[in-house]
């Protein structure tokens, strides 16, 4: 046996892995405000540093669609310079959560909270690249993004760079949805980068009046953050925002971590080793000013499809972006910027699970209101708070859930009235307890028995004395409890 056995197919899937990674990290960082070479950075590094870690051998780090509205908002409100200190301190804090052994505990977060966040992002992010997708800046707030649509469509119409800006970006997409029904060998190419391709090669020929990729090479981006970018994060919002990247990051990497699992017989994720090597890899891309990472379930399953079978996959597509972002630098400057707003515009409709939430909402009614509200506040609101509201939901929802209870009475027409509770009385299911309670015979001494409640909270112990007190005084027979 080679000390490399799996090398050949290791090799062939990085090959695979940097051509779907190239135009998303790009177009990722474009979308995010920053230039173009930060998104290569953040890729190398999720490439080489994370994926020589140990967690999940077959998973792919990167810049990720799923963070690009809260990366643009971060740049907007603090500046890039910032945004680097930002970045480092989740990672350390998403490394201090990895050694106390919490990345266990993502896999408790509510499904339909993470599914619902996702969605969220994904209706901003499209609704934002359809303003770039035209050649237009996007208004700041995602409810505005939606809001002012129907106003930049009319102008698109009255512009013809505008009409050509949007014809490509729609072939763009077309290319995209339909690449898989391509002859078999055409569909070697990831579809990807045969639409960014086929885009740039259309924009170059024809001559058409389109916005290209800004180019400033690949030290002049590199930004580490200075002592007063540092001194920002003692701000509530910065301290929000890295908090906010934090979990973000963790959850969505977990979770794809999961996901990946599912693809493949090999060695499983550990949860608690992926989150150090998630942590180290921000820890680094912010040291260089670049962008967050988290795992990105596009390259993974690519990777896992395209036959890789260790982690040394994931390490030689950092090292060919690396390869790419040293030598041709200068390519980046001919792709259409439609052409990457089509790319995300593609990957934001697959963050809205418009065929499971028609599913959710037949089988876990519960479930798919957490995860449309989710969505919604995220829209409405801003990332963070939109993600608090949906854990807070989920939170009220499971409690409710939980406190079942019943109140089964006895009444023989003579002697005293039997109510027996059961299940799990909490302040929450109080008013339904006191109605039923208040509604057996006031003239007749009650036996209340607690013997079957599972819990019983204080706010329900002191509301039940108190009624027993009450009815007790309108009768000759105090009521009598029975507790364990």
């Amino acid at each position: 046996m080679t000390r490399f056995p799996h090398l050949r197919q290791d090799f062939a899937a990085s090959l695979v892995v940097f051509l779907v990674a190239l135009p998303l990290c790009v177009g990722v960082a474009v979308a995010s405000g920053v230039p173009a070479e930060l998104g290569l950075i953040t890729g190398i590094v999720g490439g080489i540093v994370t994926g020589l870690m140990r967690g999940s051998s077959l998973q792919v780090s990167g810049p990720a669609a799923g963070l690009t509205v809260l990366v643009f908002e971060a740049v907007r409100e603090f500046g890039l310079p910032v945004l680097g200190a930002i970045v480092l301190a989740a990672g350390l804090l998403q490394v201090l959560m990895g050694f106390l052994r919490t990345g266990r505990y993502f896999r408790a977060v509510s499904v339909s909270v993470v599914e619902g966040m996702l969605a969220g992002i994904g209706l901003v992010l499209i609704a934002g690249q359809l303003y770039a997708m035209a050649g237009f800046a996007a208004p700041a707030s995602g409810l505005d993004k939606i809001a002012e649509l129907p106003g930049a469509i009319l102008r698109a119409l009255d512009s013809t760079d505008a009409l050509a800006s949007i014809a490509l970006g729609v072939g763009t997409v077309a290319v995209l949805v339909l690449w898989r029904h391509a002859p078999r060998r055409m569909r070697t190419v990831p579809a990807p980068l045969a639409a960014v391709g086929l885009a740039t090669l259309v924009a170059a020929v024809g001559g058409l009046p389109v916005a290209t990729v800004t180019v400033q090479g690949l030290l002049d981006s590199i930004q580490p953050p200075s002592a007063d970018a540092f001194g920002e994060l003692a701000t509530a919002g910065a301290i929000g925002t890295v908090v906010a990247f934090t979990l973000i990051a963790s959850a969505e990497s977990l979770f794809g971590a999961a996901a990946v699992d599912r693809l493949h017989d090999g060695r499983r994720t550990d949860y608690d080793k992926e989150l150090i090597a998630q942590g180290t890899g921000n820890a680094v891309c912010g040291a260089l000013g670049a962008l967050p990472m988290t795992a990105v379930i596009v390259r993974s399953a690519a990777n896992v499809q395209a036959g890789a079978r260790t982690k040394a996959s994931r390490v030689l597509h950092g090292v060919w972006l690396l390869l790419f972002a040293a030598l041709l630098p200068s390519a980046l400057a001919y792709i259409p910027i439609p052409a990457l707003a089509a790319i995300l515009i593609h990957a934001g409709c697959k963050l809205v699970p418009v065929r499971g939430l028609a599913s959710l909402w037949r089988q876990h009614r519960g479930e798919a209101v957490v995860l449309v509200v989710t969505a919604v506040s995220i829209v409405v609101i801003s990332m963070f708070e939109g993600v608090l509201i949906g854990l807070a939901l989920a939170i009220a929802k499971t409690a409710w859930e939980a406190s079942h209870v019943r109140l089964e009475v006895i009444d023989k027409g003579a002697g005293p009235v039997q109510a027996y509770l059961s299940g799990n009385a909490t302040f929450l299911r109080l008013p339904k307890i006191l109605d039923s309670l208040e509604a057996l015979p006031k003239d007749r001494p009650v036996e209340l028995d607690l013997t079957g409640l599972h819990h019983l909270d204080h706010a329900c112990r002191t509301a039940l004395e108190t009624w027993a007190e009450r009815h007790s005084a309108a009768d000759t027979e105090p009521v009598r409890m029975t507790t364990h």
